[in-house]
């Protein structure tokens, strides 16, 4: 029986473009999930879990970003000081207001691999409260959302 050979997609090959998401009236998660899909590069045929072949992405307008339901008044985001009885908890609308690409940012990270690869994934993401961001020189690519 003949040995077959896996072909390991080599890095150097891959051409990495910048591509541009508006996330005007888009719902969190299905954002994210996008942006986390293109991140790890699944959208192209030469995809291999252990290499990253995603490319870089640009999200503006994170502050008009949109949650389903009620969880405007009830999503809370924790974390922790590290002392004893040190939870620290935030409500969705005041970080918003203050942070808002963090929400985006977090969203993003939970759904990539949490390990080396996945915080070398996240320095790729770039999010922008407003409409304005610094990579035109990268001809950045818009990609239109449903």
């Amino acid at each position: 029986m003949k040995a077959t050979t896996t072909t390991y997609p080599k890095k150097e090959l891959d051409r990495k473009q910048f591509l541009l998401y508006d996330a005007e009236d888009q719902v969190l998660g299905r954002l994210a999930a996008k942006v986390a899909s293109v991140l790890r590069g699944k959208h192209k045929p030469q995809y291999h879990p252990a290499v990253d072949m995603g490319d870089y992405v640009i999200v503006v307008n994170a502050e008009k970003i949109k949650l389903t339901g009620r969880k405007l008044e009830q999503k809370k985001y924790y974390r922790h000081t590290g002392y004893p009885g040190g939870i620290k908890e935030t409500k969705y609308a005041e970080l918003i207001d203050k942070k808002p690409e963090f929400v985006i940012r977090k969203a993003v990270k939970g759904m990539l691999p949490h390990n080396k690869l996945g915080r070398q994934l996240l320095k790729k993401l770039k999010v922008y409260a407003g409409p304005d961001h610094p990579h035109s020189a990268q001809n950045p690519v818009k990609v239109e959302l449903n």
